[in-house]
């Protein structure tokens, strides 16, 4: 059984959340407001960031990108042609690129700047960031999505998955970040057909049901966030 810290609108702890449903790992949730830098927090992970992993036997495991690493290094060998991290080296750096793609660049252009002014500054106290949303923010982060969108089908268009053949690591970034964003309804789907038909694919996977089921309270989902045939 895993403990994962949290927070279910977290673009990288929905990616962790995926890794660990394509595995069919045992998972406890816990959620964490990294924002509140809560003590007992900080001794888990210093930089006060989610997600962090617990497994038995381990000290705090934190961070995405080591999460993932973690993860196929104890259950990759054993899912055989599913190893969400490919054997050959070649494949990995491409798996590697696109989910450091993923996790940075488009956290820091798209997703992470959406989720904070539009989620998490609903519940942030002034001191810790909290207010209105700032309106500029909001307009520059939609148009890196566009840009994004593109790149992810120029991919889709290529490619069976994003990094190559079969689903990976990669996809699985993505989709989290997407997903994350897609609630809101910030996602132009309509822009391009090539990568909403490979979100729409990631999407029917059963790893995904879990997310599908995070509602805010006051904030509607979009109708494109549950619609499996948007």
């Amino acid at each position: 059984m895993y403990t994962l810290y949290h927070h279910p609108f977290c673009p990288h702890s929905r990616f962790i959340r995926l890794v660990l449903g394509e595995h069919g790992l045992d998972l406890r949730l816990v959620e964490e407001r990294a924002w509140e830098r809560r003590e007992a927090f900080l001794v888990l992970n210093p930089a006060a960031t989610t997600p962090v992993l617990m497994a038995d036997g381990f000290p705090p495991i934190p961070g995405a990108g080591i999460i993932a690493e973690y993860l196929d290094e104890t259950h990759g060998l054993e899912a055989g042609e599913r190893r969400l991290l490919p054997a050959s080296m070649a494949e990995r750096v491409e798996v590697r690129r696109l989910m450091a793609w993923f996790n940075e660049k488009f956290f820091e252009e798209a997703s992470n700047p959406l989720v904070t002014e539009r989620i998490y500054k609903r519940f942030m106290s002034e001191e810790n960031g909290g207010g209105a949303p700032a309106a500029e923010v909001i307009r520059a982060a939609k148009t890196n999505v566009r840009y994004h969108l593109a790149y992810i089908g120029w991919l889709a268009q290529t490619r069976n998955f994003l990094a190559g053949d079969r689903l990976t690591y990669a996809d699985l970034a993505a989709a989290a970040h997407l997903s994350a964003i897609d609630y809101l309804g910030d996602v132009p789907w309509s822009e391009d057909d090539a990568a909403k038909a490979w979100y729409a694919r990631v999407k029917s996977r059963p790893s995904f049901r879990p997310l599908l089921s995070e509602w805010l309270a006051g904030v509607p989902a979009s109708r494109t966030y549950v619609d499996l045939d948007f």
